[in-house]
């Protein structure tokens, strides 16, 4: 292994650029997995709504956000289905690096999606089942709550990063979702 093609990090890995791309792409197909088979049962759950007798008693208000919603899980599965195709259609160019950070991106986006998507059913179904202002109350507190879990403990985590010297960590490998 040349020591040009390799990247030192606080964490003593001794990776290639090709190495560490291959680690992360690997990394990222398990996140995926957990991901897609969640947007996939809500979307197939939201294809067979529509299709329920009751769906002709919602109003003008619950088929808009029925739509949206439906609409919303288009676009989720999309994201979260777009890095097959870009590793797809880039295998064997000897572009796994750029592979992974825009898979990385596109996963990202379907996260923002998917949260969005599960806020949108949740409401939905708590107007279905409860009067609108709890639902509203309802859907509040669930949107804290995941958006707390999935994206504030995660951006406080990053933040405040630091090694073992107390230097704050920084990706050094371009292979986060954003470039720096």
């Amino acid at each position: 292994m040349s020591t040009e093609n390799t990247i030192r990090h606080h964490d003593g890995r001794g990776e290639s650029r090709e190495e560490r791309a291959d680690r992360r792409w690997n990394e990222l197909l398990q996140e995926l997995r957990v991901a897609q088979t969640g947007t996939q049962i809500l979307f197939g759950f939201l294809v067979a709504v529509v299709f329920q007798p009751r769906f002709t008693e919602l109003g003008t208000t619950d088929r808009m956000i029925y739509v949206v919603t439906f609409c919303l899980g288009a676009a989720t599965t999309g994201a979260l289905v777009a890095p097959v195709a870009v590793h797809r259609l880039v295998a064997g160019r000897r572009l796994k690096p750029e592979t992974v950070q825009w898979a990385a991106r596109l996963t990202l986006v379907g996260m923002v999606l998917l949260y969005l998507t599960i806020m949108s059913t949740f409401l939905l179904i708590m107007r279905m089942v409860l009067d609108n202002g709890i639902a509203m109350w309802l859907l509040i507190g669930m949107a804290a709550w995941v958006g707390l879990c999935w994206f504030v403990v995660p951006i406080v985590t990053r933040l405040q990063g630091k090694d073992d010297d107390g230097d704050e960590r920084k990706a050094e490998d371009g292979y986060g979702p954003w470039p720096h």
